[in-house]
């Protein structure tokens, strides 16, 4: 079994989309209506991997209520620099056993992070 679609809850798809393309650099995989008012709306890393849904219809799942979706990326300060350049508001890039990473947050308020992870070999344990 492996991670196929998490789902991302945001109040506005086309705002949404905006930040997760050109901010994050996602790919659209899937636009397809959903009714009349919504879409199933699917991106994925240009990589590939695991997949996320921009999603309006979980009455649950309130805009701005998902915290700590990591993604990884090879070149934090490449891309840290990248991000800000696009008008993200990145914290500070900050260092941890696990992997050096920043933190931001997509126009609704969900909490996203950006990390250069460490090879499992070079991390200590106690």
């Amino acid at each position: 079994m492996s991670v196929a679609v998490v789902s991302i809850p945001v109040a506005d798809q086309a705002r949404a989309l905006t930040f997760y393309t050109e901010v994050l650099r996602l790919k659209v995989v899937n636009d397809q209506p959903m009714g009349p008012t919504m879409r199933w709306l699917q991106l994925q890393p240009e990589d590939g991997g695991a997949t996320i849904a921009l999603v309006t219809w979980f009455q649950g799942m309130p805009p701005g209520g998902l915290q700590g979706l990591m993604l990884h990326v090879d070149d934090i300060d490449a891309e840290h620099e990248r991000m800000t350049a696009a008008g993200a508001a990145c914290s500070p890039i900050d260092e941890q056993p696990w992997g050096r990473f920043t933190m931001l947050n997509d126009p609704d308020g969900n909490g996203l992070i950006i990390a250069q992870l460490s090879a499992p070999d070079s991390i200590e344990t106690n």
